[in-house]
């Protein structure tokens, strides 16, 4: 049983090495919302929030989900016990959407869980990859020669796959440009929602050419119709990552023949109890799946490992190490990324990963806590 006696919230400021650019714009540094909760025996447990900064992704945001988390979702579970940490998402129905804001709650007691059964989390969940495969997601670059060289250091650094983001205007010239300089290896690209169906259909069969592994959500976000008519069109493997927040979404985007592969994401479709019900599925129809990242620091990036090792992860993900984005990560050690590409699942309870709070407390701007 779970009795949640305590959630806290705290708010830190996270510099990137280097800036992140998407079609939705630049991202110089994170505002995260961490959470950590507390049971009636004092047992702990750590989630994030990852939505961004601006409403750009997804319509959550840093100062939504904080309000929306202090002052809806976290009154819902506090004081309340449950059999179990898949009981979670449930007392959080009464809120309709918010799935970034819940999943910082939900992942944390599912942390907590592990932690209090003496397990690692991927363990309890099921996983069953024991070493997990990694890709790198690069975003836009100032110059093509910048992304290039980008691309050497990530794939020297031992990679599996490597995504680019695109853009209109910054699309085909840039996957023609790597392929002159890298034509064998594993190439995605990621369009983050910025094409229509109507006008770029025929950029995405030229992509076609390339020989990529996929081309991610390259329509609207939540759209499955118009995803089915471009997969129809085009050879290369759609992908879709916006357009799937819920298992029922994942169903329809099978039946309609929208995608050929899905991008999970914690945050996205509310934590662990949805995303392992739509890995189920796709592995069931035989949906190719891969974990998804949204520049999270140490503590998202554990759960990100942790959910990579269930059975229908079979494609890279975007868990990358923690240098790459960070000076000093939050969590003690910082996530590495073997030679060969490819993390180790951690062995220790819960996440398998230290919180540094020490670190947390130099980088906190904010922090409440609700207490029952």
């Amino acid at each position: 049983m779970l009795k949640i006696t305590s959630i806290q919230l705290t708010e830190i400021n996270l510099p990137l090495v280097h800036f992140f650019e998407t079609s939705f714009g630049r991202t110089y540094e994170r505002r995260i919302i961490l959470v950590r909760v507390e049971d009636a025996d004092g047992a702990e447990g750590w989630g994030e929030v990852t939505c961004g900064e601006v409403p750009g992704y997804s319509d959550e945001w840093t100062d939504s989900a904080w309000v929306t988390t202090e002052k809806i979702l976290a009154p819902m579970v506090v004081g309340r016990e449950v059999s179990a940490a898949s009981e979670i998402f449930d007392l959080m129905n009464r809120a309709r959407g918010h799935r970034m804001s819940k999943s910082g709650i939900e992942t944390a007691c599912w942390d907590l869980e592990a932690k209090k059964l003496g397990v690692p989390l991927w363990k309890h969940l099921g996983g069953v990859n024991r070493e997990i495969a990694c890709g790198v997601s690069i975003g836009l670059k100032d110059s093509t020669e910048a992304l290039l060289e980008s691309v050497g250091r990530e794939i020297e650094s031992g990679y599996q796959r490597i995504k680019i983001k695109i853009k209109p205007g910054r699309d085909a010239q840039l996957v023609e440009a790597i392929r002159r300089v890298f034509p064998d290896i594993t190439l995605s690209v990621d369009a983050n929602s910025a094409y229509s169906v109507e006008t770029d259909t025929p950029l995405f069969q030229r992509l076609g050419e390339f020989n990529l592994l996929m081309i991610e959500q390259p329509l609207a976000p939540g759209d499955l119709v118009d995803h089915a008519k471009l997969q129809r069109a085009v050879a290369t493997a759609i992908c879709l990552d916006e357009s799937i927040v819920s298992l029922a979404n994942a169903e329809h985007a099978v039946e309609l023949g929208a995608c050929r592969i899905f991008n999970i994401k914690l945050g996205r479709v509310g934590g662990y109890s949805e995303a392992k019900d739509i890995e189920s599925s796709a592995r069931a129809h035989g949906i190719p799946v891969w974990c998804g990242g949204m520049l999270e620091a140490g503590i998202g990036r554990a759960h990100n490992i942790a959910l990579s090792t269930l059975p229908g992860f079979t494609l890279p993900g975007d868990v990358s190490a923690s240098e790459r984005y960070w000076s000093e990560d939050i969590i003690d050690p910082p996530v590495t990324v073997s030679r060969e590409g490819t993390i180790k699942a951690p062995t220790g309870h819960g996440i398998g990963f230290a919180v540094n709070e020490a670190r947390v407390e130099a980088l906190t701007v904010r922090r409440e806590t609700l207490r029952f």
